[in-house]
C-alpha cells in the first residue's frame, strides 16, 4: 500500500541525524515520493500558494521555493500567473524531478542553515511547506533567506508544531523582529497537513514582511 510505504519513507526522513543522511533519504524516496505523499493527503505544497496569492501580487517576482523538494508547488504558482520561480533543495535527485515540471526558473542544490547562493534583497518573497519540521531546517535557515528577500518582500512559510518550541523558532522570530529584519503580518491557526492520514501533525503558516 501506498500509504505503509509512504510512512516508511517519514520515518526515515524524521530520524535522519545530518543533512547528509537527509539527503540520502530523500534520494531513496524521491522516486515515489509524490504518489505517496499524495496517499497520505499531503495538502501543502499545493495550499501555501494560497499564501502567496494572497500577499505576493501575480506576476511579481522572483519568488523561491525553498526546500523545494520534486517541485509540487511550482506548477501551482505557475497556473496562478508567477512565472519567475527558482528552487532549492539538498537533495540532487528531488531537483531533477522538480526540473521535469517547467515550472521553475532556476534549480540550485544547498542546504537551510548554511549559506544560500544568491544576493542581499534578490527575491521579491520565499515561500517554504514541510521544511521546517522534524530532523530537518533548523529555525537559523531563517536568517539567510530573509538576506536574500528585498525590503517590503514576504517570508511565507510553514512550521510544524513538534518544532516550533523545541527548535528554537520563537526565538529566532523574536530576534528578527527586534533588529528590525521582519515585521508579522500573518499566522494561521494550527492544521493538519495531511487529509488522509497522521491526523496529529500540526502545521502553522506565518507570513512576514521583510524591512
Amino acid at each position: 500500500m501506498n500509504i505503509d510505504k509512504a510512512n516508511a519513507a517519514l520515518d526515515s526522513v524524521y530520524t535522519a541525524d545530518t543533512p547528509k543522511a537527509l539527503a540520502e533519504a530523500y534520494a531513496a524516496w524521491a522516486a515515489t515520493y509524490d504518489s505517496e505523499t499524495a496517499s497520505l493527503g499531503y495538502l501543502l505544497p499545493f495550499l501555501i500558494a494560497a499564501w502567496v496569492a494572497r500577499h505576493v501580487p501575480s506576476g511579481e517576482g522572483p519568488l523561491l521555493d525553498a526546500g523545494c523538494g520534486t517541485g509540487l508547488s511550482g506548477p501551482s504558482l505557475k497556473a496562478l500567473g508567477y512565472r519567475d520561480i527558482a528552487g532549492l533543495d539538498l537533495s540532487e535527485d528531488m531537483l531533477k524531478i522538480a526540473g521535469s515540471r517547467q515550472a521553475y526558473s532556476e534549480l540550485k542544490q544547498a542546504t537551510l542553515g548554511g549559506p544560500l547562493p544568491w544576493p542581499d534583497g534578490y527575491f521579491r518573497a520565499f515561500f517554504s511547506t514541510g521544511v521546517f519540521t522534524i530532523s530537518h531546517a533548523p529555525a537559523s535557515g531563517l536568517y539567510e533567506l530573509v538576506r536574500i528577500t528585498k525590503k517590503g518582500g514576504h517570508a511565507i512559510f510553514s512550521v510544524r508544531d513538534q518544532v516550533f518550541e523545541s527548535g528554537g523558532f520563537r526565538d529566532v522570530f523574536a530576534e528578527l523582529e527586534h533588529n528590525e529584519k521582519w515585521r508579522p503580518i500573518e499566522e494561521s491557526p494550527w492544521f493538519r497537513c495531511y487529509a488522509i492520514a497522521e491526523p496529529e501533525a500540526l502545521v502553522k503558516t506565518f507570513v512576514f514582511e521583510v524591512v
